[in-house]
């Protein structure tokens, strides 16, 4: 199938005309219109500063059901610890610097570009990017960040600085949203690290009728944070999952 070069209207072909491996265009912005024309059909940007955009909707795809994270015991017991403090959407951009430094599973060298953080900076500040953030003696060890449309989440990076600091971010993440009641959270590629968490794989034409379903549900507006049953997000998540 053929690799379908943008204009400079902030459209997309359908995302099943994408190549067997994922690919579907090449060229266009990260405009605000142009990012979520593409979150609403499936569609993301992945590339390096050797490339030109270039604009993925994979088949299949990993997603992660929020209500369905498995914990193991040895993180259950880290969260339980108390050694990390959580919050969502305190440091949005310290987030994504600090993700900016981890390579893609299958990529070579970052892939978050300055202009990809300019742009998701842009999709934060209008609410649609959110971060979660651990900390640990005041500084920012670990988070993560991705976008919402309606209650879909869409995961786009992780790092840490300290053993096991994204992965309770993550977590914590993932309960807020169960609670908020998200539908899914799509983990864009598939690796071993987020199929531990519960994430398996769905077809594309699958995922593309449970994002129609859940885009247009309304989703959580403005800067996101913990609820008061979950302060600092770590305690309280513990006592949940006993």
């Amino acid at each position: 199938m053929p690799v379908f070069a943008l204009t400079d209207e902030p459209i997309f072909p359908k995302p099943t005309l994408a190549e067997p491996g994922g690919l579907l265009a090449v060229g266009g912005d990260l405009s605000l219109a142009r990012l979520l024309a593409a979150y609403r059909r499936g569609i993301f940007p992945w590339y390096d500063e050797r490339s030109p955009i270039l604009w993925w909707s994979p088949d299949p795809r990993p997603v992660l059901f929020p209500w369905k994270v498995l914990v193991s015991r040895r993180l259950s017991r880290t969260i339980r610890s108390g050694r990390f403090r959580v919050t969502l959407d305190t440091d949005f951009g310290g987030v994504i610097r600090g993700c900016s430094g981890m390579e893609r599973a299958a990529g070579d060298g970052t892939w978050i570009v300055p202009e990809m953080i300019t742009a998701y900076e842009r999709l934060h500040a209008a609410g649609y990017a959110h971060s979660v953030e651990a900390w640990q003696d005041g500084e920012l060890v670990g988070g993560a960040y991705g976008v919402a449309i309606g209650k879909a989440f869409f995961g786009e990076s992780m790092f840490h600085r300290a053993t096991d600091a994204s992965k309770v971010a993550f977590v914590t993440l993932a309960r807020f949203l169960d609670r908020q009641r998200f539908h899914f959270i799509d983990c864009q590629q598939t690796t071993g690290h987020l199929c531990r968490f519960g994430a398996g794989e769905v077809t594309r034409n699958a995922f593309l009728r449970m994002l129609e379903v859940a885009r247009e549900v309304p989703g959580v507006a403005g800067a996101w944070q913990l609820d008061g049953r979950e302060p600092d997000g770590p305690e309280a998540l513990a006592q949940r999952m006993g």
